[in-house]
């Protein structure tokens, strides 16, 4: 549906009482649970001095009353310092600890850049250059690759390969961004250049607190948002609640982002030795995919000038179609929010989360940990530019419980510890979905032409090679079938009803020797069960259906040697299976009407030497990091390329006690195609024109789309820049008044796969004032986007393949006004 937002309820009852299920089998161990004895874990999974194992219970409750004061610290806090990474490297530990390059984001960090979404990210993490995802940003990436969405070290669907399913931000409250694959606790996965892990908002067991948030912006944008913590019983329970609505306008023409986000979550802790969290999120976005403008040649680029005129197919047909060919008319100077839109678009996500997890110590050097989630997810979307994707159902039900045990020894005359972690990961993911992307066509439409240019009815042959899913929306079938005397009679698309079964077990060990050094080894190996079926095949068809089954490893190792308390140098390895998925991360069927093996043979080898500096009686952290890795990425056309990236990042932080604080970070990389083919909406730009009128543009005639595939090179992968500048400073006087300022830089980088058109170096630079009153409970703050007015542009989809054919006009200067009341 369009023109509403009004919440729909109604989740299947089996998938609600699953999520149910989720919840009550651990809060029937919580209760159950009648085990007395201390632990060197914390009930949050901190580590704690093995020579302190055996203190008594209230020492332990003040642990995790020191915790709880933490986390309400960290709100006004930017140092890494104060961070804590949970979950994918065993217990909790610090950033100075961990063998990876991290960026925490804090709330204060989120709160200076106006954060909203994975975008943003960039603004204060090195080395996470980010396309636009078609104006709606779902996955991460990192240093130059796609990552994943982990919440809590769970991991969120996102989409198809990262298009378009907007992440809501009003149940988190603090963003871990982590280089490198997924380690093994966390398991394999489809993107391996990072992930960043989402921490949820939790109760406050000793405090009800809370705060209201009104905002107003830039064409028409209004945002209001409550949060709300309360004890049941103070010590022992509560509950919060975050609601978040967004009304938001758009500078682009015909778009829109509407949601509502409703949050609820509970914490029990019924004794000192065990802690019981649960959520349920419900979120509904309407909103419009953005496109961009097409036709990006230099003369774009470079002085916003558009080549005029409509393509026209070789059958003489002006709807835009495959090597068509546009007959220059002109050049004009396009307005920026004139972007591949149209008001009869439609694009409706809802998404229910539900999370369970439980903590308990189970003897003096035992911990036990299970982590649970489950998530619903359905999508609407039917473009008239000829784009279809309806995900009917998307359902993950994943479930990992683990054992930690501490010991110490003696070894090699020294006293030692070993954490030996050890778990089962069991994942169940079930996509029913429909999509058809055969008949889109960007580069012929006119853009500053009548909307009917850019919309594409289909012909009577084209809904002949497909099927009605319902009147007037066709979709591909989900397999191949014989039609008219041909073999291969159907357009084909990522149309699945694809179930897939995820069993996983890991061991991983943690071994400090001695104070200076630590050895982290981790193994794991995942077993897949997996189904595919067409779930629309055409009349008189029998339904196509494959399974296989595949056995998919990880191994990660890394040393890290402290120098001095205060200083890390540390070296990461791994190697890693991954999956390629698609619509909604299912699999479809393919050549062959079988499920590809490609599907599960890309694999991750990846090596990261790292220094870390975080001084205790100083106000700074600081790291450096130099990696190199192997991956793959998934085609449109289900294939895979091999890429190879190389390259150096850098981040520091300052915090004064006079309300300063500043974040800077640098990136250098080098991302190459691996000896391998790769693929493009169309060869080159200009094979959109003829050659008619070189005054205006040098046309090569061929047409386009002209679905171009290159062979095995080492060339660089367009899109990415090779070097990226971030800084962050900020200052609050004791008057209350506070002020950031903020800018990113990258260098030029090509659009396309030639390097014909490049996007020049460009910046971009924000600023803020703020100011508090009522003893700090009342905030006002105006921020300004784009402070200089610069017009700016980013590519519209990861991966490069549309590169030569849109291009993202990023905002002019925009501001936001915001209100914020804590009680």
């Amino acid at each position: 549906m369009t023109g509403t937002c009004m919440p729909d309820f109604n989740l299947p009852i089996h998938r609600l009482a699953l999520a149910l299920a989720m919840s009550i089998v651990p809060a029937a161990t919580v209760m159950a649970s009648a085990t007395h004895a201390a632990a060197v874990h914390g009930a949050d999974g901190s580590r704690q001095d093995p020579k302190t194992a055996k203190s008594p219970a209230p020492a332990k409750a003040q642990a995790l009353n020191a915790i709880r004061v933490n986390a309400r610290a960290i709100d006004q806090d930017v140092l890494p310092t104060n961070a804590q990474v949970t979950g994918p490297f065993g217990t909790a530990r610090s950033v100075l600890e961990t063998p990876r390059s991290v960026t925490p984001i804090t709330p204060a960090l989120m709160r200076a850049v106006g954060f909203t979404n994975l975008r943003d990210i960039m603004r204060i993490a090195p080395d996470t250059y980010t396309s636009t995802d078609f104006g709606a940003p779902s996955l991460p990436a990192i240093r130059g690759q796609l990552g994943e969405i982990y919440v809590d070290g769970l991991r969120q669907i996102s989409g198809n390969n990262g298009f378009g399913i907007p992440l809501s931000l009003n149940a988190i409250e603090t963003i871990n961004v982590i280089k490198g694959p997924p380690p093994v606790v966390l398991g394999t996965s489809q993107r391996v250049g990072g992930f960043v892990n989402l921490h949820l908002k939790r109760p406050d067991l000793a405090a009800a607190h809370g705060s209201a948030l009104l905002e107003s912006g830039t064409w028409r944008r209004h945002d209001a948002q409550l949060d709300y913590s309360t004890p049941i019983v103070k010590g022992r329970s509560a509950i919060r609640v975050s609601v978040k609505v967004k009304h938001d306008g758009s500078y682009y023409d015909y778009a829109h982002y509407r949601s509502q986000d409703a949050y609820l979550a509970y914490r029990l802790k019924p004794d000192a030795r065990s802690l019981f969290d649960a959520s349920l999120e419900y979120d509904h976005v309407d909103f419009k995919d953005i496109a961009g403008i097409n036709r990006p040649t230099q003369n774009l680029i470079d002085h916003g000038l558009y080549v005029t005129g409509q393509g026209v197919q070789p059958n003489g047909s002006s709807v835009p179609g495959p090597f068509a060919l546009v007959d220059p008319t002109g050049l004009v100077k396009i307005p920026r929010h004139r972007v591949l839109t149209d008001p009869r678009d439609v694009d409706t996500v809802r998404t229910w989360i539900a999370h369970a997890d439980y903590r308990r110590q189970l003897g003096d050097n035992l911990l036990l940990t299970s982590t649970n989630g489950y998530q619903h997810l359905t999508r609407n979307e039917v473009a008239n530019n000829s784009f279809v994707e309806i995900i009917k159902g998307d359902d993950t039900a994943e479930s990992r419980t683990s054992l930690s045990r501490t010991t110490s020894a003696e070894w090699l005359g020294k006293q030692a510890t070993q954490q030996t972690q050890a778990g089962i990961d069991i994942r169940y993911v079930h996509v029913l979905g429909f999509s058809q992307f055969d008949t889109e066509a960007d580069l012929p439409t006119g853009l500053t032409g009548p909307l009917s240019n850019r919309r594409i009815p289909l012909t009577p042959a084209q809904k002949a090679q497909l099927v009605m899913l319902r009147p007037g929306v066709y979709v591909s079938p989900g397999a191949q079938y014989p039609r008219a005397g041909q073999p291969n009679g159907y357009m084909i698309s990522d149309t699945t009803d694809s179930t897939s079964y995820q069993t996983g077990v890991f061991v991983q060990e943690d071994l400090h020797p001695d104070a200076r050094w630590d050895i982290l080894l981790g193994v794991r190996s995942d077993w897949y069960a997996v189904s595919a079926r067409d779930p629309i095949p055409p009349a008189g068809q029998v339904a196509a259906h494959d399974s296989a089954h595949h056995m998919l490893n990880d191994f990660n190792a890394s040393v890290t040697y402290h120098p001095t308390p205060a200083t890390s140098v540390y070296l990461a390895a791994s190697t890693s299976g991954a999956t390629s998925n698609s619509l909604g991360g299912g699999t479809p069927l393919g050549a062959g009407n079988r499920i590809s093996p490609a599907d599960f043979a890309s694999r991750s080898r990846f090596a990261e030497i790292g220094f870390k500096a975080a001084p205790t009686q100083a106000n700074w952290y600081a790291d450096v990091s130099l990696f190199s890795q192997t991956r793959s990425l998934r085609n449109r056309n289900g294939s895979l390329t091999g890429i190879r990236s190389r390259g150096l990042d850098g981040q520091w932080f300052y915090h004064a006690e006079n309300g300063f604080f500043a974040n800077a970070g640098f990136s250098v990389l080098d991302a190459r195609y691996d000896h391998s083919i790769s693929y493009q909406d169309t060869r080159q730009v200009l094979d959109a024109f003829t050659g008619n009128h070189p005054g205006i543009v040098a046309g090569t005639g061929v047409g386009a789309p002209n679905f171009a595939a290159f062979g095995p090179s080492t060339r660089r992968v367009q899109g990415l820049p090779s070097l990226m500048a971030s800084l962050l400073t900020g200052y609050r006087w004791n008057s209350g008044v506070g002020a950031t300022f903020s800018g990113t830089w990258t260098n030029a980088f090509p659009l396309d796969y030639l390097g014909t058109v490049w996007i020049r170096a460009q910046y971009r630079l924000d600023a803020s004032l703020s100011y508090q009153f009522d003893g700090g409970h009342t905030e006002m703050r105006l921020a300004v986007d784009n402070l200089t007015n610069r017009k700016n542009w980013a590519p519209v989809f990861d991966g490069g393949y549309f590169g030569s054919t849109d291009v993202f006009p990023t905002l002019p200067i925009n501001l936001m006004a915001s209100l914020r009341y804590r009680f």
